[in-house]
């Protein structure tokens, strides 16, 4: 016969007055944890109580009922609806929903408090996130959301964007299939055949780090801080209808724009607006582009201009501020640290008073009539007008104005001209990044490109440039020698260094950015601040250099001398030109002895390998080489594995900061050089990122027997 099963008899509940409970010393909960006492009370004044708590009977000592119930599990709630009492907001006698235990149970108090707590199953994320979704979709704003649930407006938009990420891909995560993580890091684009196409592009990666997923969904972007970016403005942008990506859980800088042919538009037509207002002056020429090259005014003549006078009102202003600043420079000179709103206030005079030394400055209609203006962006994003330059075929004619005020316009291929007929027209060029050889995995490793090479001894002679102009010992040292090779019969003057003429030498191919690097500024700098020096009548110069010091002339000696270093590759003609392979190699190996003599090194002077300026210009296996140099045997068995495209952006990483050189900016006789980053990441793989570092039993397996046997 079979075993009736037990019934299961379940606590009653029952309505109890507020005053006759009081909370139970068995409470488990000790710990303040999750919303705040204050929280839960508004919630239950604004949605009533969700949950009954737990009660039971107090005993006398008979073991009769006294009619008081104890609050073992409910605790918090208990503290809540005691706080709406003391508010006034709750009646003393209101029921509490109770369910009330048996007192004759062999259950321990303790053991309902615990058990309350540990058997709730919290909220899956996922599910959270839903829900504020559906809360959305009913019409409740993004604040409403917030204010119900006591928190910011910002976690709310941070959870309805991951509620908006792929539903394929939310159901991965579901299943515990991705990170929390990674699924933030989906929430850059909306995209979502895009997000389904990144993570089926890492399925077969063992490495699906966040930062992975947000570079591949932003790889054909623009970063809001991109200078074409500042200048239209992220609000024109938005308004003709592109598209801003936003990370709500990590700094962006601004974001990511989607549209480049929108932006590039959007420049286009801004730049040409621009130059059709400073056409109006009467300038002969404008030449518009993003960014100029540098080097793009050689050969030009600058017109000096008069500087419009201070007016009293502006002088005044200006010694109010000097006074000023003199006064809380003397007022906190004591300090170690100014205070936050001092330290504002002397950056606000110092940009009022650098207002006031950028004045306009005048030509005369003749000048203006025969000579041109650049207008490009700068770096920060902000217009760059520069006027006042006569071509060397403008410098005889004479000046003869414009029919109707125009500007003359020469059209080019590639460039943009205004689609009117009459209004003032400007040349508006953007030059592309030049193409490169698509990479070859082959077994052996080709020389490296002819452009590359070009390019990066074009930024070594700048950067030699820069040395030798503030080494006067050595620039009369190397002019010298050049002169002896000119004088005595005895040597050859051919494949020098030092063109002493000076012969300004011009880089046709260059990388981008050549003029914002470290050396381009710093000659840039050095050269204005002669410049403002020397007289402006050439009948006076002589008799100016006369009056300068030793030291000065030295300085002065080098500067000049700088000029005339060309370390430049170039490639040999082969038929008899004029650029042999031997006038190369010699002209290199003279350059070499000028860098070794100022201690020329390509990585303080501000060079380090990049995508864009070596890494991903060269096949898988120079970056390999090149990491393997700089950052250790260890680091190259790591990446790889990579496609070409993500090694070199890990490659950027890994040598940050290791002084990595590739051959053509290496000292002749500097050989292998073992860099700090070798220890260090062989040692302990601290400059590894934390998904490579995890890597130690795949790594073991590929170690030589011996080392295997040294281990056990």
């Amino acid at each position: 016969m079979a075993t009736a099963v037990q019934k299961i008899t379940l606590s009653s509940s029952r309505d109890i007055p507020f005053n006759k409970l009081v909370l139970s010393q068995s409470n488990v909960r000790r710990v303040k944890a999750g919303v705040s006492i204050e929280e839960l009370a508004e919630d239950i004044a604004r949605r009533t109580l969700l949950q009954s708590l737990s009660a039971r009977p107090i005993l006398d000592a008979e073991g009769a009922e006294t009619g008081m119930f104890e609050i073992p599990a409910g605790g918090r709630r208990y503290r809540a609806l005691e706080l709406l009492v003391k508010q006034k907001r709750l009646a003393k006698t209101a029921p509490i929903p109770c369910v009330v235990r048996d007192p004759s149970t062999d259950v321990l108090a303790e053991d309902d408090s615990l058990a309350e707590n540990i058997q709730r199953a919290p909220l899956h994320p996922l599910d959270q996130f839903r829900a504020f979704q559906a809360l959305r979709d009913r019409g409740r704003s993004e604040e409403d959301i917030a204010a119900a649930f006591f928190t910011s407006v910002n976690i709310v938009k941070q959870r309805l964007r991951l509620a908006s990420v792929s539903p394929a891909l939310l159901d991965v995560y579901a299943e515990d299939g991705m990170s929390l993580d990674q699924l933030m890091a989906f929430t850059v684009t909306a995209d979502h055949a895009r997000q389904e196409q990144v993570w089926q592009a890492l399925g077969n990666s063992w490495s699906k780090e966040p930062y992975q997923i947000r570079r591949m969904l932003t790889e054909k972007t623009v970063r809001a801080s991109d200078r074409r970016a500042v200048f239209v403005g992220l609000d024109t942008y938005e308004a003709a209808g592109g598209v801003v990506l936003r990370d709500l859980f990590q700094s962006d800088d601004g974001g990511w724009l989607e549209d480049l042919a929108l932006l590039d538009r959007l420049v286009a037509e801004k730049l040409k607006t621009e130059a059709e207002t400073i056409a109006t002056e009467g300038w002969k020429w404008i030449e518009v582009a993003v960014d100029f090259p540098y080097g793009h005014n050689r050969g030009l003549r600058r017109l000096e201009g008069v500087t419009a006078a201070l007016t009293e009102e502006e002088q005044a202003a200006i010694e109010a501020l000097n006074a000023e600043y003199a006064k809380l420079e003397a007022d906190y000179a004591e300090t170690d640290e100014l205070p936050d709103d001092v330290d504002q206030r002397l950056g606000e005079i110092e940009t009022a008073l650098a207002a006031f030394d950028n004045r306009p400055v005048a030509y005369t209609p003749a000048d203006i009539a025969r000579a041109g203006v650049f207008v490009s962006i700068g770096p920060e994003g902000a217009l760059v007008i520069d006027r006042g330059y006569v071509r060397p075929e403008d410098e005889a004619l004479a000046a003869e104005p414009e029919p109707d005020g125009e500007a003359a316009i020469t059209t080019e291929p590639g460039t943009v001209a205004p689609a009117a007929p009459r209004a003032p027209r400007a040349v508006i060029t953007v030059a592309g990044p030049a193409s490169e050889p698509d990479d070859e995995d082959d077994d052996v490793i080709k020389p490296l490109p002819e452009r590359l090479v070009t390019e990066l001894t074009t930024e070594r002679t700048l950067a030699l440039r820069d040395k030798l102009g503030t080494t006067p010992s050595v620039a009369f040292q190397a002019v010298l020698h050049k002169f002896c090779l000119d004088v005595f019969s005895r040597y050859l003057a051919s494949g020098t260094a030092m063109e002493v003429s000076v012969r300004s030498v011009s880089f046709p191919v260059q990388a981008q950015g050549l003029k914002d690097t470290q050396a381009a500024r710093a000659i840039a700098e050095r050269h204005k601040a002669w410049e403002e020096r020397m007289p402006r009548d050439k009948d006076a110069l002589w008799p100016w250099l006369a009056m300068l010091t030793g030291d000065e002339q030295a300085a002065l000696f080098a500067h000049c001398a700088s000029f005339g270093v060309n370390a430049l590759y170039e490639k040999a003609d082969r038929y008899g030109g004029s650029v042999s392979a031997h006038t190369v190699d010699q002209r290199l190996a003279d350059a070499d002895r000028i860098a070794k003599a100022v201690d020329l090194d390509m990585a303080q002077a501000g060079w380090c390998p990049t995508v864009e300026n070596y890494l991903g210009r060269v096949p898988k296996r120079r970056i390999l080489e090149a990491v393997r140099e700089g950052a250790g045997d260890r680091a190259a068995q790591l990446i790889d594995h990579l496609k070409k495209g993500d090694m070199a952006k890990e490659a950027e990483r890994l040598l940050a900061g290791t002084g990595w050189l590739p051959e053509p900016l290496r000292m002749a006789d500097a050989g292998d050089v073992t860099h700090e980053g070798d220890a260090t990441v062989d040692a302990e793989g601290e400059a590894l990122p934390d998904f490579l570092a995890g890597d130690d039993e795949e790594a073991a397996e590929d170690l030589d027997e011996p080392h295997t046997l040294a281990a056990e």
